[in-house]
């Protein structure tokens, strides 16, 4: 979105996302949210709401957004948004990463 606001083409990235059918907000929260991104966040997620589909996945529980999201009414505002509709998934046990670590590990050590 950064790129999108020096380059012109900010006002078509953010109807595109507010359009695609499923967008995947990928370990959100690993980084705390700017001014700027607060808000587009907020109003990509506003285009979208009953709309499309919109998925997060983060380290974080949803609890903790808030610290991430940094300003306390804007954070409600998009956890309203998120949240309420939410379907939660949890998942338990070791990471996949650390999972096909071991498999290639595995796998060179039979070569």
């Amino acid at each position: 979105m950064a790129q999108a606001r020096a380059d012109g083409t900010h006002p078509h990235a953010l109807k595109r996302l507010a359009k695609a059918q499923v967008l995947i907000l990928d370990d959100f929260g690993l980084e705390p949210l700017g001014s700027a991104e607060r808000k587009e966040l907020l109003e990509v997620l506003e285009d979208r709401y009953h709309q499309s589909s919109t998925v997060v996945t983060s380290q974080l529980e949803p609890k903790d957004w808030h610290a991430v999201i940094g300003d306390a009414t804007l954070a409600d505002a998009i956890l309203d948004r998120l949240v309420h509709n939410a379907h939660r998934l949890r998942l338990a046990g070791d990471s996949i990463r650390k999972a096909d670590a071991n498999l290639t590990k595995a796998r060179k050590q039979v070569k």
